[in-house]
């Protein structure tokens, strides 16, 4: 599975061929440096370890910081890896950038949904409050009756009640690629993407569309090249 991290910049729209309006939202994606490659026989498991966004070195730890001076990266505050059931061909301080994505293609990603604090339940759960909120009425946005007073004389678990909303991991799936800007590293995406504007976000081939593509690196002052194909 061929995936990247970005970071989220915002909502804007753009227009097709037709003239009509597509809701996008832009996303920065890459350039990544590959910091590691775990096979099945060595770790027990097959990924890509990938690094994003510049910083200053001062606000990394001292374990980062080494980790990354091995493979002569820059400081990257993004870290995460990506499961994927092919890793050859790819080699820590490689690089792979946008161009692995093409308008057209569907992606799923992965993001920190926005933190809304303490909600009641019409607000977290989409109940409906009050049926008349005329005068007298007492119920208003009260969740009702939460449980029986005889049998089980509790409250059952799960019951959807008022609570901490957002700041979550979500996925949406199946998102369609409008337009892909390699020189600039931009890729639009059509609808809503998880996260506040600035949020990391991981995003990798649709898993249900089980599309195959090769890997598309670049090394360290080298020019692309694609490497065997990764799912």
């Amino acid at each position: 599975m061929i995936g990247l991290l970005g970071k989220k910049l915002g909502m804007t729209q753009i227009f097709d061929d037709q003239g009509r309006r597509i809701p996008v939202t832009l996303l920065e994606v890459g350039p990544c440096w590959v910091t590691g490659v775990h096979s099945q026989k060595k770790n027990g498991y097959q990924a890509v370890q990938l690094a994003f966004d510049s910083c200053r070195e001062k606000t990394l730890n001292k374990a980062k910081i080494g980790h990354l001076k091995k493979i002569h990266a820059p400081a990257l505050r993004f870290i995460r890896e990506i499961r994927t059931t092919e890793v050859e061909g790819l080699e820590a301080g490689q690089q792979v950038k946008v161009d692995n994505f093409e308008a057209g293609d569907f992606v799923d990603i992965e993001g920190t949904s926005i933190g809304k604090g303490f909600q009641g339940v019409v607000k977290r759960h989409h109940f409906k409050g009050a049926l008349t909120m005329s005068h007298g009425d007492m119920s208003g946005r009260r969740p009702g009756s939460i449980g029986a007073s005889s049998f089980p004389s509790r409250v059952v678990k799960g019951m959807r009640m008022a609570g901490h909303m957002g700041n979550e991991r979500v996925t949406v799936q199946n998102v369609k690629v409008v337009k892909v800007d390699q020189e600039n590293n931009l890729l639009m995406v059509k609808g809503p993407v998880p996260g506040f504007e600035g949020g990391y976000l991981v995003v990798r081939a649709a898993l249900k569309k089980n599309a195959r593509r090769k890997w598309k690196v670049q090394a360290a002052g080298a020019s692309a090249k694609e490497t065997s194909p990764a799912s």
